[in-house]
């Protein structure tokens, strides 16, 4: 589990697990969500909210990864557009944590 900020003065935070990082990777939620003028405002997170509630429609609401992190991250009553920027900055980390992983992986086994 990751704290990220959901303020400027660091009082409040949500926790955000690595299966919170899977999901979004898996819907792919983050892709093309900012627009072209690169801020993360209340806006973008009011698009993020959208795309998932339509997914959770036309899937019945029956992924429980999907539904958790709704639960636990992007509808978390802490979750400002400060929460939504450092989300996305954990989750470039993240992403760049996994291919050196998987580079690592690959490298033993070619061994």
């Amino acid at each position: 589990m990751t704290k990220i900020k959901t303020n400027a003065s660091g009082t409040r935070s949500i926790e955000v697990s690595d299966q919170h990082l899977a999901t979004i990777e898996q819907y792919q939620l983050l892709r093309d969500l900012i627009d072209s003028n690169g801020y993360v405002d209340e806006q973008v997170l009011d698009k993020l909210r959208l795309n998932i509630r339509a997914l959770l429609e036309s899937d019945g609401g029956s992924d429980k990864q999907l539904l958790d992190l709704c639960l636990d991250v992007v509808y978390h009553p802490n979750m400002k557009a400060l929460g939504l920027q450092n989300l996305l900055q954990l989750y470039v980390d993240w992403q760049k944590q996994q291919a050196t992983a998987n580079d690592d992986a690959d490298g033993v086994s070619a061994d």
